[in-house]
C-alpha cells in the first residue's frame, strides 16, 4: 500500500483567525494519527495572512505535543532564510523533544514575496544560489562533532533527523539525486515537471549513508464528500484562493461558493487546470480512482495529500473519508 501523508498548510479561513486556524491544525493532526496517516508536515510562509505556520519549527512542536506516533515535519522550511546552523539546532532540539518522530524537508523558494524575503534574509545576494552548499552544511550540523570542532549545534549534532530536497522543478531532483536524499514534488500545485523530475531523479540518484534507493513523495490535493457536488463546492475556496494569489491579492481562505466557476475568465480557468491538475474531487470512490491512478502512473512511493477546505469539519471529514477508502482498496488488492 502506499503510504498518505498529510500537508497542512494551517489555513485560516475569512471569519477566522490565527488561533482558531492553529486550533484547527491540532486537531486534524490528532485525526489523521487515529486514521493511519503517516506523516504530518507544514510549510513556512510569510506575509500570507491565510497561513498560519510562519514560525514552522513552533508550530512543528505543537503538533508533536498534541500527537503521539505520526511523524511530524517541515514541508519544508525555505532555508535561504535561514542560518543553517540555526535550523540544525531548532529540528535538533524537536528530534529530542520527539525522538524518531521528525521529518525536515528543504527548499529554496523564499515562501513569500521579494520584500518579506529582504526583511527576513536582510540581503538576497547570493542567498538562493548558496541552497546546495546550505544543504551540506545542514548536514555537517547533524553529523558527530569532530576533535578540534569550534562551533557545534547544540543540540543538533549526532542527531539522525531525515533530511528531504522539496522542488517544484527538475533542479531539486538533480540536488536530491546528487546527495542520496529523499525527494518530495510540489505537484499539488506545480506539476508542469512532475515527470521529468521524477526521472531524472531515479535516473540521478546515489546512494548515500541517509538513503540507499531513490524515494519520491508527492503532493496531491483531495476534496472528498459524500456527494461529488458537494466536493466540488469546497473544491471552489481553493480555486479562488489561487485567483486571488495569481492576481497579488493574497488573503484568508475563502468559503465555498456554487456560482465561482461562472465567473471565471478562459485564462483563469486554465491557470486553475493546469496549477491543480494534480487533484482528487469527488465522492471517496471517485477520489480513490483518482489517486490510484496517480500511483501507477508516477510509481509515487508515498502521498502527501493536501486539503484547502475552509470548514476545518469538512476539512477533518475529507481525510477521514480518503483514509478509510485506501484502506479498504489495499485490503481488496
Amino acid at each position: 500500500m502506499t503510504p498518505l501523508s498529510v500537508l497542512d498548510l494551517a489555513p485560516v479561513p475569512e471569519g477566522s483567525g490565527t488561533g482558531e486556524a492553529l486550533a484547527a491544525t491540532l486537531d486534524l493532526a490528532r485525526a489523521a494519527e487515529q486514521a493511519g496517516y503517516r506523516r504530518y508536515w507544514l510549510a513556512e510562509h510569510h506575509n500570507m495572512p491565510g497561513i498560519a505556520s510562519a514560525a514552522t519549527s513552533v508550530v512543528i512542536g505543537a503538533v508533536a505535543a498534541a500527537t503521539s506516533t505520526i511523524r511530524v515535519g517541515a514541508g519544508g522550511i525555505m532555508l535561504p532564510n535561514h542560518a543553517p546552523l540555526q535550523i540544525a539546532e531548532q529540528f535538533g532540539t524537536l528530534d529530542a523533544l520527539y525522538p524518531g518522530r521528525i521529518d525536515l524537508g528543504l527548499g529554496r523558494a523564499p515562501g513569500t514575496d521579494m520584500a518579506t524575503a529582504r526583511a527576513l534574509r536582510r540581503t538576497l545576494e547570493g542567498d538562493v544560489d548558496r541552497f546546495p552548499q546550505d544543504v551540506l552544511e545542514l548536514l555537517q550540523w547533524f553529523a558527530p562533532v569532530q576533535p578540534g570542532q569550534r562551533v557545534a549545534a547544540h543540540p543538533g549534532e549526532g542527531r539522525a533527523v531525515p533530511v528531504w530536497i522539496l522542488g517544484s522543478s527538475t533542479y531539486g531532483a538533480q540536488l536530491a539525486a546528487r546527495l542520496g536524499l529523499p525527494y518530495a514534488f510540489a505537484s499539488h500545485f506545480a506539476p508542469g515537471e512532475l515527470m521529468s523530475a521524477i526521472a531524472l531523479y531515479r535516473q540521478l540518484f546515489q546512494p548515500s549513508e541517509r538513503l540507499d534507493r531513490p524515494h519520491v513523495m508527492l503532493g496531491f490535493n483531495v476534496f472528498a464528500a459524500d456527494s461529488e457536488a458537494e466536493a466540488r463546492r469546497l473544491f471552489s475556496s481553493v480555486r479562488q484562493a489561487f485567483v486571488n494569489l495569481r492576481s497579488g491579492r493574497p488573503g484568508k481562505l475563502p468559503p465555498p461558493r456554487d456560482d465561482f466557476e461562472a465567473t471565471l475568465t478562459p485564462e483563469a480557468r486554465a491557470m486553475l487546470d493546469g496549477a491543480l491538475a494534480c487533484s482528487a474531487v469527488g465522492t471517496p470512490d471517485q477520489v480513490r480512482t483518482r489517486l490510484a491512478d496517480f500511483v501507477a502512473r508516477t510509481g509515487a512511493d508515498e502521498i502527501m495529500v493536501t486539503s484547502q477546505i475552509w470548514d476545518p469539519a469538512a476539512r477533518r471529514r475529507s481525510y477521514a473519508l480518503l483514509a478509510e477508502v485506501w484502506r479498504d482498496r489495499s485490503a481488496a488488492a
